[in-house]
């Protein structure tokens, strides 16, 4: 199944005890697929892959697969140790995901030879189609993408760095040997911001934090940037991600945090954060609202 669109990825609700909430959990997905997602990554950064317990992990991509219903396709995070990592691709395939999203390595620096290896090592546990993503300790060189890039099962490359200039060089030279189709995504938090710019690149696809809960604006701004609609995306991204993403960098963790008290603001208690991450502060929260309305009033009007 082929990606397209805006990319959806979903938070993962806990109850008031700090469960995983299943229910709110499937009418999340099953209200961003009906809004409108090319895709949906359940367990990823947004869902809080790193807080989660390998029960939680795949009943999380369970919930996700059942409430999307093959309408779009599934990936879902694996990373972190290898061990872990492995056992969450394995946990992927048996909740019936459509494809994994390889995460770095838990905290250590490697070369990239190194982190070929652990790409290799996680894919190799199931057959599933398989995401590389680029962003912290996981740093690739050209050469070792387009190592990568003649796996069998790995079909994308995502970025997450924001070296345009090492992006441009990536994507050349996996060009240059894949043979086949290949995908490229930009994986910046908040995403929408450089978008006009990773497109120059020929990288189109994106991941959305904002769709989560203003799926009218996402949808909005990639109808904008992709029909060629300059004031319309450039007033976007002035009035609305502009200022979310200098309300998401006041404190580590919003990237998060904030999204979770969007989706509550828009009417689904999705809980809150696990540690180490802390939930928005209610005046955060009041400024988040006054976001949303704006994004709301721009793409209506």
């Amino acid at each position: 199944m082929r990606l397209d669109g805006v990319l959806f990825f979903p938070v993962t609700p806990f109850t008031a005890d700090g469960a995983l909430d299943e229910e709110a959990l499937r009418r999340h997905v099953a209200d961003g697929v009906r809004a409108g997602a090319g895709g949906v990554f359940a367990a990823c950064g947004t869902g809080e892959f790193h807080a989660l317990s390998p029960e939680e992990y795949e009943r999380v991509v369970r919930v996700a697969v059942e409430a999307t219903s093959g309408r779009v396709p599934v990936f879902s995070g694996a990373g972190g140790p290898l061990p872990f990592a492995r056992a969450c691709a394995e946990a992927a395939a048996r909740a019936g995901a459509d494809g994994l999203l390889v995460f770095p390595p838990y905290l250590v620096s490697a070369p990239p030879a190194g982190l070929v290896g652990y790409v290799r090592r996680v894919c190799a546990v199931t057959d599933l189609p398989a995401i590389v993503y680029q962003r912290g300790n996981a740093v690739f060189t050209p050469d070792t993408a387009a190592e990568l890039a003649l796996e069998p099962n790995i079909v994308g490359f995502k970025d997450g760095l924001g070296d345009l200039d090492r992006l441009q060089r990536i994507v050349l030279a996996v060009r240059q040997v894949a043979g086949r189709d290949f995908a490229f995504f930009n994986g910046m938090p908040t995403a929408e911001m450089t978008v006009p710019a990773y497109r120059g690149l020929g990288v189109n696809l994106y991941s959305s934090a904002a769709f989560c809960f203003v799926p009218e604006v996402a949808l909005a701004f990639h109808r904008a940037v992709t029909e060629g609609d300059e004031a319309l995306t450039e007033r976007l991204l002035a009035e609305f991600y502009r200022p979310l993403v200098e309300l998401r960098d006041l404190v580590p963790g919003y990237a998060v945090a904030l999204v979770k008290a969007g989706v509550a603001l828009r009417g689904l208690d999705v809980g809150g954060v696990r540690p180490p991450l802390v939930d928005a502060a209610p005046r955060h929260v009041d400024r988040l609202e006054r976001l949303i309305k704006r994004g709301l009033e721009i793409v209506e009007c």
